[in-house]
C-alpha cells in the first residue's frame, strides 16, 4: 500500500526546491530567526539559574515561558492569517526581541527578582513569533506542486532538527567567553534580524490579509478554533503529531534513566545525537520518494513505527544497542511530522494555513511536555524497559485511531 511510485526521469529534487525563485532567501531568513529558538531555552534556563541561584526558580520560569509560547501559538498564527505576515510579524518579533533583551539585562548579574523574571518570561512566551508555521505557509505559495512541496517540508523539518542540535552547541561556545545571559541577548538579535529579513523577501510581499468572503462572513459567529479542529484531516494531523511529541518527550528522560542504570551517564548526549541523526536521514529519504498513497493514509504509519521502535529500544541490553535502536526510532520522526504538516496544509484553505501548521506544532510540543511529565512519575517506580513500553502505548493507540479514521474516509 505504501510503496513508492517509480520516479520520473526528471524527478524534482531538494536542489529544485532551493532553486525556486526567492526560496533560498526566504528559507535562509526563516532559519536565521528560528536558530533563536534553538538557543533561547538553554540560555534562559542557565541565565535564570545564575541570577537567582535556584534550579527551582529556573524550572518555574522556563515552564511559564514554554507554556505561553506553545499554547498561544495558534492565537498568534491567527493574527498572521488575518493580517498577513508583513503586518503581523514585525511587531510580534520586535516585542519578543525586546522582552528577551530585558531578560538578558535582568539576568546579567545575580540578584534578579523571581517575580520579575516570571512576568517577563510569560510575556515573552506569549509574543513568540511563529516563524516555523509562517515558513511552511510560504512553502505552499512558493512550491504549488504537491510532490515538490513534500520535499520542501522534509527539507524544512530536517533543517529545524539540526537547528535544535546546533543551538545548544552555540550556547556552550558563548559560555566559554561570557555569561549565559549573553546567549539570551543573541537569541533576541537572531529572531529580530531573521524576522525582518523574512518579511522583506519578495515571497512575502505579495501575501497580505485574505479578502473577506461570504463563507467567512457567514461563520463569524463560530469561533475559528472550533471550525479548524472540526476538520477531520487537521484533527488527525494534530493527533499524530501529539503521538510523536509524546514519544520524544518521554525518550529524553528515559535515555537519562537508562544510561545511569548502565553507569554510562555521559553517553546521554551521544544517544540524543543519534536520535537527531536518524531523524535527519529519515526525513531526507522520505521526502525524496514519490509516494503513490495519499498523505492522510500514510500519516499513521511513521507515528506507529516510532512507537514500535520505542518498545524495542527499551529492550536494549546495553548503551551501544540503545544508540542503534534510538537511531532507528529517529528515522520515523521527521517523516511523521512532515506528513502531519502536509495533511494539515491540504485540509484547510489558504486563509488558515498558518493556523493549521501552528496547531500541529502545538500538538508536538504539548505531547512532548505530557510525555516528559508522565514518564517522570514512572521512571523511579518501574524499570526503564517497562517505561519505554508504557510511553509507546498512547502513541500506538493514537496512530491506530488515525489509521481507522483514514480507512473509514477512503
Amino acid at each position: 500500500m505504501l510503496s513508492p511510485s517509480p520516479a520520473p526521469a526528471h524527478a524534482p529534487s531538494y536542489a529544485t526546491v532551493l532553486r525556486t525563485p526567492h526560496a533560498s532567501r526566504t528559507f535562509g531568513a526563516a532559519l536565521l530567526g528560528r536558530l533563536s529558538y534553538g538557543m533561547v531555552s538553554l540560555s534562559l534556563m542557565l541565565a535564570v539559574k545564575d541570577a537567582t541561584g535556584s534550579y527551582s526558580v529556573a524550572g518555574a520560569v522556563m515552564a511559564l515561558f514554554g507554556a505561553t509560547s506553545v499554547f498561544l501559538s495558534p492565537a498568534r498564527a491567527t493574527l498572521i492569517d488575518r493580517y498577513g505576515p508583513r503586518r503581523a510579524l514585525p511587531p510580534m518579533a520586535g516585542v519578543y526581541a525586546a522582552l528577551l533583551a530585558a531578560l538578558a539585562y535582568v539576568t546579567w548579574r545575580p540578584g534578579a527578582s523571581s517575580f520579575l523574571l516570571g512576568a517577563l518570561a510569560v510575556t515573552a512566551g506569549a509574543c513568540t513569533p511563529p516563524l516555523g508555521p509562517v515558513m511552511r505557509t510560504l512553502w505552499s505559495s512558493l512550491v504549488p506542486d504537491r510532490e515538490l512541496l513534500q520535499r520542501a517540508y522534509s527539507l524544512d523539518g530536517v533543517a529545524e532538527e539540526l537547528l535544535f542540535v546546533t543551538g545548544p552547541l552555540l550556547v556552550g561556545l558563548v559560555m566559554r567567553f561570557t555569561v549565559p545571559a549573553a546567549g539570551v541577548a543573541i537569541s533576541a538579535a537572531l529572531v529580530l534580524v531573521g524576522a525582518s529579513a523574512l518579511v522583506s523577501s519578495p515571497a512575502v510581499r505579495g501575501i497580505g490579509a485574505p479578502p473577506p468572503t461570504e463563507k467567512t462572513a457567514a461563520s463569524q459567529d463560530t469561533p475559528r478554533r472550533q471550525r479548524l479542529l472540526g476538520i477531520v484531516g487537521l484533527r488527525h494531523a494534530a493527533i499524530a503529531a501529539a503521538a510523536v511529541g509524546l514519544c520524544l518527550g518521554a525518550l529524553d528522560l528515559l535515555v537519562v534513566a537508562f544510561t545511569e542504570q548502565h553507569h554510562r551517564g555521559t553517553a546521554v548526549a551521544w544517544v540524543l545525537a543519534a536520535l537527531s541523526a536518524g531523524s535527519a536521514v529519515g526525513g531526507l529519504a522520505y521526502g525524496a520518494v514519490s509516494w503513490r498513497t495519499p498523505n492522510r493514509v500514510r500519516l499513521p504509519v511513521p507515528a506507529a513505527g516510532l512507537g514500535v521502535a520505542m518498545v524495542v529500544a527499551g529492550m536494549s541490553p546495553n548503551v551501544y544497542v540503545l544508540v542503534a535502536m534510538v537511531t532507528a526510532a529517529g528515522v520515523f520522526v521527521a517523516p511523521a511530522l512532515t506528513t502531519a504538516y502536509l495533511v494539515a496544509d491540504e485540509s484547510v484553505g489558504a486563509d488558515s494555513r498558518t493556523q493549521a501548521g501552528a496547531w500541529v506544532n502545538t500538538a508536538v510540543n504539548a505531547g512532548s511536555s505530557a510525555g516528559t511529565a508522565a514518564v517522570g512519575l514512572l521512571v523511579d517506580r518501574l524499570p526503564p524497559a517497562v517505561c519505554f513500553a508504557v510511553a509507546a502505548v498512547p502513541a500506538l493507540l493514537c496512530a491506530a485511531a488515525v489509521a481507522r479514521g483514514a480507512i473509514s474516509r477512503s
